[in-house]
């Protein structure tokens, strides 16, 4: 078969564009499938965090005013329900740890939700102006987005009257890359009241409020 030759123009034309062929294969195998692409996904993994965060730090920003309510519920069942069913910090702190377990159990929509770890948190001493007592544990989770939202939600909005503080969520990005989506590690401190002791008076609506 008879061969043509390029024109030198033509030869020039032909091998740019096979270099700019090879450079973007090289680009799409070396380094955008291995680096580029798993750290945007990540940044927008930590976006999501970044919003979800922020949506809990207002919830939590609104913890004065509940404990106000707490403040302001007198003798009766609507302060009965207010606060902790047990009678002690100690005891009161157990059942906020298995609280949360049940929780967690409850609401298996969307993916897991796992307690990884769980520990009472001193007890505040009991001050003589003091008419409520503090119970309070730390709470690890490690949980897919939506059973997290469903179970900070179900703490702090029924009763008794449950407070999250020092919320953190964060993901690894390297279990994150390597496993095609990590679950959210999740830490928080809960906190509840146990109800004042019979024979001590409840303070009145607008009186003094709880002293954290």
């Amino acid at each position: 078969m008879m061969q043509v030759a390029m024109k030198p123009r033509d030869s020039r034309i032909a091998a740019i564009l096979l270099l700019l062929l090879a450079l973007a294969l090289g680009y799409f195998v070396l380094l955008h499938w291995w680096f580029v692409a798993p750290l945007r996904a990540i940044d927008a993994e930590m976006d999501d965090l970044r919003d979800t965060q922020s949506r809990y730090a207002a919830a939590i920003a609104e913890k004065p005013q509940l404990e106000k309510r707490i403040a302001a519920l007198g003798a009766g069942q609507a302060a009965s329900s207010a606060f902790l069913p047990e009678d002690d910090p100690n005891t009161a702190a157990a059942g906020l740890m298995q609280r949360v377990v049940d929780v967690a159990a409850a609401h298996p929509q969307g993916g897991a939700c796992e307690v990884t770890q769980k520990m009472p948190l001193p007890a505040p001493p009991a001050g003589g102006n003091e008419p409520y007592r503090k119970a309070s544990v730390s709470i690890s989770l490690r949980c897919e987005m939506e059973p997290l939202a469903a179970v900070l939600y179900a703490l702090e909005q029924g009763t008794p009257y449950l407070f999250i503080d020092d919320l953190s969520i964060y993901r690894n990005p390297v279990a994150a890359q390597e496993n095609g989506g990590a679950p959210l590690e999740v830490q928080f401190s809960l906190s509840g009241y146990v109800r004042p002791a019979r024979n001590a008076p409840a303070p009145a609506p607008g009186g003094e409020g709880i002293k954290l």
